[in-house]
């Protein structure tokens, strides 16, 4: 019986029922490079976690937006601090 609704296994998942000893090694490399690219590619990972930051970030400014004008004042005043601290240590 198949089920037409699931969902397709994910690239680093092993399908189960592969009882030739050849193809379950090569669906276990195949996983394990998938994993292991999913895990290293780091460019990919930061460009998903800033779009899920940005998501949230547009989702807070639209449920409260005293409180993210507040949040943006506060965040610039850490960086110019940060800036202005910087800045002086150098100029010693």
């Amino acid at each position: 019986m198949t089920n037409f609704d699931a969902k397709p296994l994910p690239k680093t998942a092993v399908p189960a029922g592969i009882t030739d000893p050849v193809e379950s090694a090569r669906a276990e490399l195949k996983a394990a490079l998938a994993a292991i690219e999913v895990k290293g590619n780091f460019p990919r990972r930061i460009e998903k976690a800033s779009a899920r930051a940005a998501v949230k970030a547009r989702r807070f400014a639209d449920d409260n937006p005293v409180g993210a004008i507040a949040a943006a004042v506060a965040l610039a005043a850490v960086v110019g601090s940060a800036v202005w601290v910087i800045a002086r240590a150098l100029s010693r």
